[in-house]
């Protein structure tokens, strides 16, 4: 059994005793919004998001992705799974805060190992509860993502002015290039699958099809996905080149995840990409920040979104069957799809707002998608592309 703390609960389930708020959220429009503070105490100036999914807030919290965000959870429940290392996308959260509803309560769950709570405190993170997420998401959605600095202040003391000089201060995360800050800092070799009940996660035999990972912000199950579709799996650095690449002698090549604006990240990425394309006739395979990573060294434009993609119950249709599936999404940035050169179709669109949502090329085995399908947390309708992109690999190898 987890050992908690039991006093924990009890005062979870009583009445707020607070006499004056602990926690703040101070915008660059000058909006001040107080709440009650949990995790750790500090300061944490990111932009503000809201994720509308009703489970995984540890799997958010730790998704590479969410770096230089603070996260508004549009359902009241969180924390009530408690947390639980199994459960982490990265070694540790980089999601800089997170704002809930309720204080979050003690876990009812046989998988967990701490209480969010302690998990938070612990992580450095800090958490924002008591406040209203249902009309902050709509303030998000009218007038895109604000900038914020938030802090948590366990004797309710706050310089407000200087906290709204903090948030008036921050850039935004336009034109920042967040992937060199959580990629990994030396190849490594991937030898976990995905989850199993009564095993875990059950090793690889090494003997799948040789693919290289770029980590832009890697995602921890997207790269159990590859393993569990066939796949062996070695991970380079964001800033590998081509030829670094190759070195490695792959049958595909996976662009992942991660945060920032893709422009800066193509900086690099783009021209690797590009090489890679013109020396090979090898399968490519992105998700997320390296879908937008391919329609850019294709000849395509990014853009930012108001307010972006963030949830786990997005419909995402498949342009040529028609077929609809539910997807996880986190992203802030978008393909243009005006702007896809002759050779490159458009594959998958949303249907919340009829934005890109994947690509491939005409003629070769590359493609890649917006939305999530290691789905984590999320519905588990896209794991086909990962057997898809194995596949390409098997015809490519035949």
């Amino acid at each position: 059994m987890p050992d908690f703390d039991r006093s924990e609960a009890a005062q979870a389930l009583a009445p707020a005793a607070h006499t004056k708020p602990t926690a703040c959220i101070a915008m660059a429009d000058g909006t001040v919004i107080y709440g009650i503070g949990f995790g750790a105490e500090g300061i944490a100036i990111a932009e503000l998001c809201f994720n509308t999914a009703m489970t995984g807030y540890q799997e958010i919290m730790t998704d590479p992705s969410y770096a230089g965000q603070v996260v508004t959870f549009t359902f009241p429940h969180i924390g009530n799974t408690g947390t639980t290392p199994e459960d982490h996308e990265a070694a540790a959260p980089v999601a800089a805060g997170m704002v809930v509803k309720w204080d979050p309560t003690h876990p009812s769950n046989w998988r967990a190992t701490d209480s969010l709570k302690t998990w938070m405190f612990r992580q450095g993170r800090i958490g924002v509860g008591g406040v209203d997420t249902r009309r902050l998401t709509r303030a998000i959605r009218q007038q895109g993502a604000p900038h914020v600095a938030i802090q948590h202040a366990a004797n309710g003391e706050f310089d407000i002015d200087a906290l709204l000089a903090k948030a008036r201060g921050f850039n935004g995360i336009e034109g920042m290039d967040l992937a060199k800050e959580v990629t990994c800092d030396a190849p490594y070799k991937w030898n976990e699958q995905r989850w199993a009940w009564g095993e875990g996660f059950p090793e690889t035999t090494g003997k799948g099809h040789r693919v290289v990972a770029i980590d832009y912000g890697a995602k921890r199950n997207i790269l159990r996905c590859l393993a569990s579709a066939g796949c062996d799996v070695t991970v380079l650095p964001a800033t590998a080149t081509a030829e670094e690449i190759l070195s490695h002698n792959p049958e595909g090549l996976f662009l992942s995840n991660g945060p920032g604006d893709p422009k800066a990240t193509g900086e690099y990425a783009v021209p690797m990409i590009q090489e890679i394309l013109e020396k090979s006739d090898m399968p490519i395979f992105g998700i997320c920040l390296g879908h937008q990573m391919l329609a850019l060294a294709l000849g395509g434009q990014t853009l930012k979104m108001n307010h972006g993609h963030h949830g786990a119950n997005h419909p995402v249709q498949d342009v040529g069957s028609g077929k609809v599936e539910i997807t996880s999404m986190n992203h802030g940035f978008a393909v243009d799809s005006q702007t896809l050169p002759a050779g490159v179709k458009e594959t998958h669109i949303s249907l919340f707002d009829g934005s890109n949502c994947g690509i491939s090329m005409e003629f070769r085995p590359v493609f890649s998608v917006q939305h999530h399908p290691e789905a984590s947390p999320g519905p588990q309708d896209s794991f086909y592309l990962f057997e898809r992109f194995a596949a390409h690999i098997a015809e490519a190898k035949a």
